[in-house]
């Protein structure tokens, strides 16, 4: 789990020694966490179904909030263990050392709880249980018989799988998708967290053109743009980590100072995202203007049936309706068709969608290059690519 002696929890301790983070990610694009994590310079542990697991120092916690684009949330990898009783729960969880967390103030609880395939399954008995423990181990370590609980927050997380218990403090607070831009939503929107990770499983670069027919409150053209000019998705929010003694303040002034070095302002891209609604168009437009990238994106009110571009390799990447009601169902053949007209006119562009229609590829006439299952909250839906041309290389410059 760890190399080396923990810091304690004191007035002016913090992490000092290298810790498993856990970043909880969708299932099916663990291979797009995994790269980020790498990117930015930290060991991979190991990827699960859901989640990758790093090593790290203190200042990991801040990078990992800060920068990472498509992990849910960053936990602290408090212990893992395995309990099919209710007792060995209880006594699991109590030897684990929370007081090198959670100072004698701190307001602690188990905020979440899951559990697939294994012996113990009711949430709200885990999380009672698991937070009497707690304060069992707590009380005994502090000599306190009562909690005044009037500090920093604490929230603990617990998964299990086939009966093998893993335990993490969680140092976002509030899910990392929230950015802190969008304000204003369209029903049924893609997380951004899962509109990044979509997009960074295409080909798509900053240098090729990009278009939303069906861009609802702008997210994949606003996280591709994000993406294009390098901006951290973290810089405009707060952690709940941030309060931790912990975690060095150092650590999120470093991690943002090294964000505001990377953007890139003078990016040149051609993004664009059209919608049928004018409302919907002006709700994108303030989350754009909000996210920073307002002047990057061109937002359209237009029908699908206009979708056109003069010029080649373009990328087609959208999340089209897939019909919750009746009367939406019906109209989907002709929509879908209308789609796919729209894309073989096109020049050797590349379409990637997100769906949950069954029928997609056949009213769009041509079947899918690669489908890969992916759950959109609890809506099973499916991404298609639909690969074009490449273009030519570029001559190199001597």
């Amino acid at each position: 789990m760890k190399k080396g002696k923990r810091a304690r929890v004191a007035q002016s301790e913090v992490l000092t020694d290298m810790y498993e983070w856990i970043a909880p990610c969708h299932f099916g694009l663990e291979s797009v966490c995994k790269r980020e994590i790498t990117d930015l310079g930290y060991e991979i542990v190991s990827v699960e179904d859901g989640r990758v697991v790093f090593r790290g120092d203190a200042a990991a916690c801040a990078r990992a909030n800060i920068f990472l684009r498509t992990c849910e949330r960053i936990l602290l990898h408090v212990g893992s263990f395995t309990a099919t009783t209710w007792d060995e729960l209880f006594e699991k969880t109590r030897a684990l050392p929370w007081e090198e967390y959670i100072p004698r103030d701190g307001r602690f609880w188990v905020t979440k709880a899951n559990s697939i395939k294994s012996t113990l399954f009711s949430p709200s008995d885990i999380q009672s249980i698991m937070k009497k423990a707690m304060v069992k181990r707590l009380g005994e370590k502090y000599k306190l018989s009562w909690f005044e609980e009037s500090g920093a927050e604490y929230p603990v997380r617990v998964s299990i799988l086939k009966d093998r218990v893993t335990v993490g403090l969680d140092t976002s607070g509030i899910s990392l998708h929230k950015r802190g831009y969008r304000k204003l939503t369209a029903k049924a929107p893609v997380t951004e967290t899962l509109a990044a990770a979509l997009i960074m499983l295409t080909p798509w670069k900053a240098d090729r053109i990009l278009v939303d027919p069906f861009c609802g409150s702008g997210t994949f053209p606003i996280e591709a743009a994000m993406i294009a000019a390098d901006i951290a998705p973290g810089m405009k929010r707060q952690f709940t980590a941030q309060s931790w003694g912990i975690i060095p303040e150092g650590a999120w002034n470093e991690a943002l100072s090294e964000a505001a070095g990377r953007v890139k302002e003078d990016v040149c891209v051609d993004i664009q995202g059209y919608d049928i609604d004018g409302d919907v168009i002006r709700s994108a437009r303030a989350n754009a203007s909000a996210a920073g990238v307002g002047s990057m994106i061109h937002f359209q009110q237009r029908d699908v049936s206009a979708l056109s571009h003069p010029k080649k390799y373009g990328f087609i990447i959208t999340n089209p309706p897939y019909g919750m009601r009746l009367e939406e169902k019906e109209a989907l053949p002709e929509l879908y068709r209308t789609l796919g007209e729209r894309f073989t006119a096109l020049d050797d562009w590349s379409m990637f969608l997100l769906t949950g229609y069954e029928d997609a590829e056949r009213y769009i006439g041509r079947k899918a290059d690669k489908n890969r299952k992916i759950y959109n909250g609890m809506l099973k839906t499916y991404f298609y690519s639909f690969m074009g041309a490449r273009p030519p290389k570029r001559p190199r410059e001597n």
